[in-house]
């Protein structure tokens, strides 16, 4: 029981890490908060609503997995090497594709909601 408890505290400690200095993953919880905060507003269904959740985690899983890679790499090989920027910059991509296509899924939830407030 223990060793499951330690996980928890292991993962929540790698939370707490992820987001010290890192600027991006700021932004993308706030992009996250707001979203979510949106989706309560518009009263969206449980499907809906599992859809932004799920685009949410998974920018923001991406994006501690991407200071994880940055980290490991800046570890292996803390001068410039051309190998270790590809790796950061595929890395990144990751987060930026899913950003990208988060808030496309976004403006096709949230877009017809706004429009039809506005035009209330």
């Amino acid at each position: 029981m223990k060793k499951r408890i330690d996980s928890f505290k292991y993962a929540f400690r790698g939370i707490a890490e992820g987001f010290r200095g890192q600027v991006n993953i700021k932004i993308q919880l706030v992009a996250a908060t707001l979203a979510i905060s949106m989706a309560f507003f518009f009263e969206l269904r449980t499907g809906k609503f599992c859809i932004i959740l799920l685009c949410c985690g998974a920018v923001i899983s991406l994006e501690l997995m991407n200071t994880a890679i940055e980290k490991l790499c800046d570890m292996i090989e803390p001068n410039k090497n051309d190998k270790i920027k590809s790796i950061k910059d595929i890395s990144a991509a990751a987060v930026l594709v899913a950003s990208i296509i988060s808030l496309i899924v976004g403006l096709m939830i949230f877009a017809p909601k706004v429009m039809q407030l506005i035009q209330s």
